[in-house]
């Protein structure tokens, strides 16, 4: 039976939820980042800009290396890494997998720093001159996508070709003995490659297509920790930035790191983009069109929508 003291109790509780405070989002007590030992994060490891920014927060700050994309979004899939850092086709493999990932941003390339190379000597002098060679790849990479996005520029099929998937290190080796006639391969291996081997550039990115490499983070940390993901964009723009205008530092960051020869590294900066920007329309659509060129060929299951995993990162949040 509802009665006036019965009503009166309803109201201020209900008074009370409109003007609580809202619950405070949890915060981990650990941060693992994912990288692939190159380009900026030996010098942002070096100078310790995200340990310094969430140190005073309680949150601890790890770093695993990978040799390239698609071992690292497994890891972020099955919950060991957070946060990292890929190349164009690893995400398109990931999402049609279930796996559990966000876009988080995107880091814009100018189509310099992945190319298909062959021996200087090689006979091989255009895209369409891969009919029959045997061509070395990193499956799941941006150098996936790359080799196929060639082949269809030049009118050829994936079957026209013999696909040699290799991590970077065997396929450094298959290359320089001459296993496999061409390589599709992202810097430093490229600049490393074009300095030791005297190799020649068939197709760089920028001749095929316009790549881009993303921020990625696993969905239940986007979910779970917002703030945090949005703070480690802000530091890793403010970071690009900073590299952009210190290059000779990140060079050097990373030869100290990596152990690589200092000019094949220069040259991997020197021609490396670092600007940390939202992923937006135009990014969406570029996506788009590697996971319906994949799923075209059937290199993927189902076709996917990009924007599905899409998270929506507004700078200054």
């Amino acid at each position: 039976m509802t009665t006036r003291r019965s009503i009166l109790a309803a109201a201020l509780v209900l008074s009370a939820l409109a003007i609580a405070p809202a619950r405070a989002e949890d915060k981990p007590t650990e941060i693992r980042i994912g990288t692939q030992k190159g380009g900026l994060f030996p010098a942002v490891r070096q100078r310790h800009t995200v340990e310094d920014a969430f140190k005073p927060l309680g949150i601890e700050v790890r770093w695993i290396d990978f040799q390239f994309g698609p071992p690292l979004l497994e890891a972020i899939n099955v919950g060991s890494v957070d946060f990292g850092f890929v190349g164009d086709a690893p995400p398109i493999f990931a999402q049609a997998g279930a796996a559990k990932i966000r876009y988080v941003a995107t880091v814009t390339s100018d189509g310099n720093n992945q190319a298909i190379i062959v021996p200087a000597g090689s006979p091989i002098k255009t895209l369409a001159d891969l009919k029959g060679k045997r061509i070395a790849f990193g499956r799941g990479s941006s150098a996936h996508n790359l080799l196929v996005a060639a082949l269809e520029k030049a009118g050829l099929s994936w079957s026209d070709i013999t696909p040699a998937p290799l991590a970077p290190a065997d396929a450094t080796v298959a290359f320089s003995s001459g296993v496999v006639d061409a390589w599709s391969i992202w810097d430093p291996y490229l600049a490393l490659a074009e300095l030791k081997d005297k190799v020649r550039v068939i197709a760089f990115d920028k001749d095929v297509h316009k790549p881009n490499a993303f921020y990625i983070a696993g969905s239940d940390f986007v979910d779970k920790f917002p703030s945090v993901v949005a703070k480690l964009n802000t530091i890793f723009a403010a970071e690009g930035a900073w590299a952009a205008g210190h290059r000779e530092e990140v060079a050097r960051a990373q030869a100290d790191a990596t152990g690589a020869d200092i000019e094949a590294i220069r040259r991997f900066v020197d021609r490396s983009n670092y600007q940390v920007v939202p992923v937006d329309a135009d990014i969406i659509k570029s996506q788009q069109a590697v996971a319906d060129r994949f799923a075209r060929i059937g290199l993927i299951p189902k076709p996917i929508n990009v924007s599905d995993i899409v998270w929506n990162w507004t700078p200054g949040s």
